[in-house]
């Protein structure tokens, strides 16, 4: 087993097109929220960084179950896939409905000291009491994906987030302004529309598994009963990469608070940053999760270390060759691409510098990311988390002296992003030099 650039490409774009159209689902939430109202759209944006972080415990279970299926697959012991898939969907019912349950909580404890307004209030509870449900179906949906970026199957996540947006878009629509009959239900619609979307996702991904996989081969859907000693082997990978989950958004959530202290101009600059950020990410994204399958899948078919080191250059090099020329043109044409989130000129020419600052930190968060998920392949993910809390902890520090304490401009503040890429990449690349982590999971 080699992974070749076109290799790599092949399993990596169906990714990030898949991101792409996830993104597409809160470009289209908020476009259609945002002719309801103020307090809809604010409302929504605030529970949905809730249900989103609960969100993300599921995302990073699948992470660990996807590292076991992708060696499984490198090893061709195929038959011992399905088993990891269905325990790791016993853990993922149960936690869907704790946290279904939690919700109410969250809702009463959380929501209610956050925010000071009842409408909005009102609002985000409403959103929430809903969305909740979805979490039964995007908690398996996302262990499909576990399963088919595991076995460098990427092809199919292309296609689910084509019918996810589809749906997202119709159920929103109808639901929302009250379309075809049925009721207008305002920010409640969306709710209701995002969790029937994720639901024809998952009915989309079982759909297609039953017709289009060999289930023999992977013993998929014939393991039925809950097996201590099977979960203990996914837990033991799982709950570090559940918590790099967790970790990984809090690093924004502590620069915002920080720059909020730098005035409201600042923390408009930094929020047009991020959303511009994430766009970029993207490709990171897409060529990490890629890495961290082929790692697992390279040292679970005896491939030597010198090979697998090879399939993370290619990685990261594919993944400047992808947004290099995009940073280009950003640094080329800065103003235009600003001008989409404001009318302001003031605004978009205090941006500038922060933007060219924000641009070059591509170069040291695309390899970073790359090595640091290929840390995670290994099958270390202990070790992935140690990386990731010296990361943040010395990112914190910088943030903390150069924001709270110095108060620097806000495009001096960005370089903060890159301490987090630079100790990822260093940490990461001595581990992978020196450790010794070609073993068995």
């Amino acid at each position: 087993m080699n992974f070749s650039y076109k290799q790599i490409w092949l399993i990596a774009y169906p990714i990030l097109i898949s991101l792409l159209m996830e993104h597409m689902i809160n470009v289209t939430d908020t476009a259609f929220l945002g002719h309801v109202g103020e307090v809809e759209l604010g409302a929504s944006a605030l529970a949905g960084v809730l249900y989103m972080a609960i969100y993300m415990l599921g995302f990073g279970f699948s992470i660990g179950v996807q590292i076991l299926i992708a060696r499984k697959n490198g090893e061709r012991k195929y038959g011992e896939i399905g088993g990891i898939f269905m325990q790791g969907a016993f853990f993922l019912l149960a936690l869907a409905a704790v946290m279904f349950f939690l919700c109410d909580s969250i809702t009463t404890h959380i929501l209610s000291r956050l925010i000071s307004s009842d409408q909005v209030y009102a609002a985000a509870s409403s959103y929430l009491e809903w969305r909740r449900y979805g979490l039964f179906f995007s908690f398996i949906a996302i262990l499909f994906r576990a399963f088919y970026i595991g076995i460098t199957e990427t092809r199919t996540l292309t296609l689910n987030s084509i019918v996810m947006v589809l749906s997202n878009i119709v159920f929103n629509y109808i639901l929302i302004f009250g379309k075809f009959g049925f009721p207008a239900l305002g920010i409640a619609g969306a709710a209701i529309g995002s969790s029937l979307a994720e639901l024809v996702s998952l009915l989309f991904y079982v759909a297609y598994t039953r017709l289009k996989v060999d289930k023999k081969k992977y013993a998929l859907f014939q393991q039925f009963s809950f097996k201590l000693s099977e979960f203990k082997r996914i837990w033991n990978i799982s709950c570090w990469t559940m918590l790099q989950s967790i970790l990984f958004p809090s690093q924004w959530f502590l620069f915002f608070i920080a720059i909020e202290h730098l005035g409201e101009r600042p923390l408009a600059i930094a929020n047009i940053m991020r959303s511009i950020n994430t766009c970029f990410f993207m490709a990171i994204f897409a060529f990490s999760d890629t890495t961290s399958s082929m790692v697992s899948n390279l040292l679970g078919s005896g491939k030597e270390k010198s090979e697998i080191w090879l399939a993370c250059k290619r990685a990261i090099r594919l993944t400047y060759m992808i947004g290099i020329p995009f940073l280009l043109l950003s640094a080329l044409f800065p103003t235009v691409l600003l001008q989409i989130y404001t009318n302001s000129q003031e605004l978009v020419q205090a941006a500038l510098p922060t933007m060219y600052i924000m641009l070059l930190g591509y170069l040291l968060s695309a390899p970073g990311l790359v090595l640091f998920n290929a840390v995670s392949g290994t099958g270390n993910t202990s070790r992935s988390m140690k990386i990731m809390l010296i990361t943040i902890s010395i990112y914190v520090v910088y943030v903390v002296v150069m924001v709270m304490y110095l108060q620097v401009d806000v495009a001096i503040a960005w370089t903060s992003e890159y301490i987090y890429g630079g100790m990822l990449l260093l940490l990461s690349y001595l581990y992978l030099k020196s450790g010794n982590w070609n073993k068995r999971i």
